[in-house]
């Protein structure tokens, strides 16, 4: 068996872990009349409110007609850490709002270092807060009424700002019924570079309605990258531990 068949087995095995029960969010009767600061307001109210979340997410990648899928174990302490794990703890990643970490014992790597490595991935800047804010379903910018404006479609709000920046264009599409975002786009036209987050579905949890299924799409002049998300078995507020130590003889890795 070679290296990338053993990498892809070993993350397709679903780790074990209770799971409380959730349900995806169905339909309601849509309000497209809001005003852009009650539109935003209600936006607000849908933020979920927790300390801590843990799941197994299934994570999908392609580029270049070439796909891959793997199932790990996520965990979060909110505004603090990001925590992945494989079975096995084979490759492990930990971020924080000072780094991005991960190491793989497959070939006995590491990395360690800033956004850089994300943002080049997904082709605009990143912090800690918008990678957060992407997994859990909230703008990657900051939203304010003075700043933008809504308008309606047939089934969304679509939320831009009153002047876009020079070098960014920056969109929102917003669901008319829970008002949690559908898409959030951003596009550098000089670049040639577009990141396009839809959330297709979402799921309530103990009372917060969170991401069930998040597609993320970069593209660079021809190249595209497209990630799938699923989040499965959500629990909430546990108390959970993130252990991590990158092993000792690893080899750093520059990305």
């Amino acid at each position: 068996m070679n290296l990338l068949k053993r990498i892809v087995l070993f993350f397709l095995v679903l780790l074990v872990c209770n799971c409380k029960a959730s349900k995806t969010v169905g339909g309601g009767e849509a309000n497209l009349n809001l005003s852009t600061k009650q539109l935003l307001k209600e936006n607000a109210k849908s933020i979920p409110d927790f300390k801590t979340l843990q799941s197994r997410l299934k994570i999908t990648y392609a580029q270049d007609g070439k796909e891959q899928s793997y199932t790990v174990n996520f965990r979060a302490k909110k505004d603090e850490v990001l925590w992945i794990s494989a079975m096995f703890s084979v490759v492990k990643a930990l971020i924080t709002p000072e780094k991005v970490s991960f190491y793989n014992k497959l070939d006995n790597t590491y990395f360690e270092g800033d956004y850089q490595y994300l943002s080049n991935l997904l082709g605009t800047e990143l912090d800690f807060q918008k990678v957060q804010n992407l997994l859990f379903g909230e703008a990657i910018f900051n939203l304010n009424a003075s700043a933008y404006e809504a308008s309606v479609t047939s089934d969304s709000y679509i939320l831009k700002p009153k002047q876009q920046r020079e070098l960014f264009e920056i969109f929102f599409l917003l669901d008319p019924v829970h008002f949690k975002i559908k898409s959030q786009q951003v596009s550098q036209p000089k670049e040639l570079r577009h990141l396009q987050i839809d959330y297709l579905t979402f799921q309530e949890v103990e009372k917060q309605t969170l991401p069930e299924r998040i597609k993320v799409i970069a593209v660079e002049a021809t190249n595209e990258t497209v990630i799938d998300l699923e989040f499965k078995g959500i629990t909430l507020n546990e108390d959970l531990s993130f252990p991590y130590k990158i092993p000792s003889g690893f080899k750093e890795i520059k990305l």
